[in-house]
């Protein structure tokens, strides 16, 4: 084996030129794996929209929403493994590191929808849709409107204790 010379460290041309083609590859590897989680998110989230809501209600159902996850959250009834999923909600929700930045319009707060929609159906299943109608204060098309959200009949009794 030859010995390495100072010369053979310096970088050349070629191997300058080679190194940012590999950071553009690696560049554009990385957008297009954001692009098709995007892509993803975006099939999830049409799939589990309500269909046939009006915006305003389902803008007019968030504060009942949020007073039946804080009731939830706080009723020493709830079993212990619901509370912690929806303390856990609460802070995914606000906390500021999301999968898709929320300053990107539309896009932003859907992984936030994503995992609430997840969260109910998971507390759905646990308590029962007919727990969930005991406690909602809102209006019936609000409560129609999450059930459709999260799925679940009325009648279905309580999940596994």
């Amino acid at each position: 084996m030859r010995a390495m010379r100072a010369e053979d460290t310096r970088p050349t041309p070629r191997r300058l030129w080679h190194d940012r083609a590999m950071g553009l590859d690696l560049l554009l590897g990385v957008a297009v794996a954001i692009a098709v989680v995007w892509a993803a998110c975006l099939v999830l989230f049409w799939a589990v929209r309500p269909r046939g809501v009006p915006t305003r209600t389902v803008v007019a159902a968030v504060p009942d929403v949020l007073r039946l996850l804080r009731g939830l959250i706080t009723d020493r009834t709830v079993p212990l493994d619901v509370r912690v999923v929806l303390v856990g909600l609460a802070a995914w929700i606000v906390s500021p590191i999301d999968l898709i930045p929320e300053f990107i319009p539309v896009l932003g707060p859907l992984d936030d929808v994503v995992v609430a929609v997840a969260a109910l159906r998971y507390v759905r299943r646990r308590m029962g849709i007919d727990a969930l109608e005991a406690r909602w204060k809102g209006s019936p098309e609000g409560f129609a409107m999450l059930r459709r959200v999260i799925g679940g009949e009325v009648g279905a009794g309580r999940g596994r204790e």
